[in-house]
């Protein structure tokens, strides 16, 4: 099994669930007491969110770079970045990393290929939904997306950052969000993405009309099988296990 390396803390609820996804995942494949070989670097997400709120992406990209390099230095031989949003800046970190980068918007393809479905509606954070990042590297597997209307984007945005984010789950939330999937399938979607890693705290399969994609737990369990693959490849838009 090859080290994987995960960037974390934004936030570290989801983080956490990365961790036990990735050796779930491990112990399932392998049996018995095997767990993953795994390391993580867990940022402190104040840090990050103000380069959010900033809209400073070169710094966010800077430390994002640094992180991958130190989990590199330190024996990964695998990296992923265990957030939807700060993959806006993963160009910083795929550029001659030297070992296979797991972009979370290839793990979501792949799963909504398995799912046999061309077209999917996002809940995320505003920059995700908003800022093309996020959907141009589906479209280049093939897959179309949706995105709710302005006013529930505000409303996810609010959900994410002022409750999630600092690990509350409210009822009322969890109502809103199957409210914005009824929306998207509305619209056409035929599964959802939960391309906000914290969205899997608060709503599940049972909660929702549509197939839903849980992001973290799709990207972390590609990950595990990459790291058992003979020839673990993740470059270009492209996983091979």
């Amino acid at each position: 099994m090859r080290r994987i390396g995960v960037i974390g803390g934004m936030s570290w609820y989801s983080t956490a669930e990365y961790y036990r996804v990735i050796n779930e995942r491990v112990q399932e494949r392998r049996g018995g007491h095997h767990s993953a070989d795994l390391l993580v670097h867990s940022l402190d997400f104040a840090q990050i969110r103000q380069c959010q709120v900033d809209g400073d992406w070169e710094r966010a990209g800077t430390i994002m770079r640094a992180s991958a390099d130190g989990l590199v230095g330190a024996g990964a031989e695998l990296v992923v970045l265990a957030t939807n949003l700060m993959h806006k800046a993963a160009g910083a970190i795929e550029d001659g990393l030297g070992v296979p980068f797991l972009h979370i918007g290839d793990a979501v393809a792949q799963e909504a290929a398995r799912l046999g479905t061309r077209r999917i509606g996002l809940l995320g954070t505003r920059p995700v939904l908003e800022d093309g990042f996020y959907a141009e590297r589906l479209a280049g597997h093939g897959v179309d997306t949706v995105v709710p209307e302005a006013p529930t984007r505000h409303r996810l945005n609010e959900i994410i950052f002022d409750e999630l984010t600092v690990g509350e789950v409210r009822p009322e939330s969890t109502t809103a969000l199957q409210a914005a999937v009824r929306e998207l399938a509305a619209a056409g979607a035929q599964a959802v993405a939960l391309a906000c890693t914290e969205l899997e705290l608060a709503l599940t399969q049972a909660d929702a009309a549509l197939p839903l994609i849980a992001t973290a737990r799709t990207h972390a369990r590609a990950a595990a099988d990459l790291a058992l693959s003979p020839t673990p490849h993740a470059t270009n838009g492209t996983l091979v296990g």
